[in-house]
């Protein structure tokens, strides 16, 4: 069974619900690496600086942040090279999506 795309769970139905000692048999987020490049240079030296925000209430996967951080480092490598850049991803997944089963019969 594959999983559903991303936006059937976009939006914030319900309340959030959060991986506590009381919801076990919740897999790691897929994310594990949210610092990238070069991380002992100061911020004041490189020449500019982003932020990607967002303005509405979304709910992000942990695949999607992984898979976001994977193609900003190789773009960013393959174009300014590896020691011009740093990345840190502030966003931690701490709420759990639960994600209805689908069955796909021919």
């Amino acid at each position: 069974m594959g999983r559903r795309p991303a936006k059937c769970y976009r939006y914030n139905k319900n309340k959030p619900y959060p991986k506590t000692r009381y919801c076990r048999g919740v897999p790691d987020p897929k994310i594990r690496i949210f610092d990238v490049g070069k991380k002992k240079i100061a911020c004041d030296e490189f020449p500019a600086t982003v932020h990607l925000v967002c303005d509405e209430d979304q709910q992000l996967t942990s695949e999607a942040l992984e898979a976001a951080r994977i193609a900003v480092n190789k773009y960013l490598v393959t174009n300014a090279g590896r020691d011009f850049f740093h990345i840190r991803i502030r966003k931690n997944t701490f709420n759990v999506l639960r994600i209805n089963k689908t069955l796909s019969c021919a």
